[in-house]
């Protein structure tokens, strides 16, 4: 008897043991979207909470901008091709996850509060996309969003009216209740991302959006 109470323990605490190693796989990322392949950044979180205006002019939290899967990218509208190239492939790749029934917003994120004022990101955001949220700030708003998403940004030449701006130039996937999950180089075609993000979306369980991966 006692060592049918002694196998009995036995099966129980491994039993406890593998729900316990369940649970933490399902709650790191790695785990819950490792057939989804896709990039990861060592070393700590990408993302936090942020203040900023809109396109419109209202002020907004990251709570309101990101209800939704999201394709998050730092640039500025007076960027003469590597902005609007990307922010380009963007829009592609949210217009052939929604032919798949995936919801995705494209996000843009100034990182020239001087020049982009809200018309001008209203401007720029309808020529790329109509779903896409363009946002601005005062400056110290917009340095916590580039360091919340360890993006990088520096003016060239301030006293030149139409000075360049050297920037980081990744698209970060991120899902609501979840966060960062993947991020896109330049390199990365629009269909790559659509198939991408539609597998991290769908396994991620916070869309209703059917099932349409190739």
């Amino acid at each position: 008897m006692t060592k049918l109470y002694a196998g009995a323990a036995a099966l129980a605490v491994v039993a406890l043991l593998a729900g316990s190693a369940a649970w933490v796989w399902l709650k790191q990322p790695e785990g819950r979207f490792a057939e989804c392949g896709g990039n990861r950044i060592a070393g700590g979180a990408i993302g936090g909470p942020f203040t900023l205006v809109n396109q419109h002019g209202q002020t907004v939290t990251d709570r309101e901008v990101l209800a939704k899967p999201s394709l998050v990218y730092f640039g500025y509208t007076f960027c003469p091709d590597v902005c609007p190239f990307d922010m380009a492939r963007n829009a592609e790749a949210v217009d052939i996850l929604s032919e798949w029934g995936v919801e995705v917003t494209p996000v843009f994120i100034s990182i020239d509060p001087q020049r982009d004022t809200p018309d001008q990101l209203a401007f720029f955001a309808e020529a790329i996309h109509p779903d896409t949220i363009a946002l601005t700030g005062t400056p110290e708003q917009v340095k916590a969003a580039s360091q919340a998403y360890r993006t990088f940004y520096r003016v060239q030449d301030a006293e030149d009216e139409y000075y360049l701006i050297d920037h980081s130039t990744y698209t970060y996937l991120m899902l609501p209740g979840v966060g960062f999950v993947d991020f896109f180089n330049r390199d990365d075609t629009a269909e790559t991302m659509a198939t991408r993000v539609s597998c991290f979306v769908n396994d991620s369980h916070v869309s209703t959006s059917f099932d349409a991966r190739p």
